[in-house]
């Protein structure tokens, strides 16, 4: 879908979320402790939500929500990101995100 791609090309890390799902929050919040502020887009906010939701399946992310992506690519649900975290692959991949001050 058009809205997904450019939403996830304007910003380097974006999570597609619901605002009642406790997983996209635990990712978002892993994101935040490892120095990144990611876009989070609450889809089911959107009239277009649905067919984002859709959309997303159809990359091949195994679970709508939350959907991960850095510098455009999809990186997955909460099963890639957590194992691409406990493997030690996703700082690397954070590194040009990363706030630069830290508290």
């Amino acid at each position: 879908m058009d809205k997904i791609t450019r939403l996830t090309s304007e910003r380097g890390v974006v999570i597609f979320s619901k605002s009642t799902c406790c997983l996209c929050y635990a990712v978002n919040v892993l994101f935040q402790e490892l120095g990144v502020s990611p876009v989070v887009y609450d889809i089911d906010q959107d009239p277009e939500g649905r067919e984002m939701e859709k959309a997303i399946i159809r990359m091949g992310c195994n679970a709508p929500v939350p959907a991960v992506f850095i510098n455009g690519k999809l990186i997955g649900s909460t099963n890639e990101v957590m194992s691409l975290h406990l493997s030690g692959s996703l700082t690397p991949m954070l590194k040009p995100y990363q706030n630069l001050s830290t508290s």
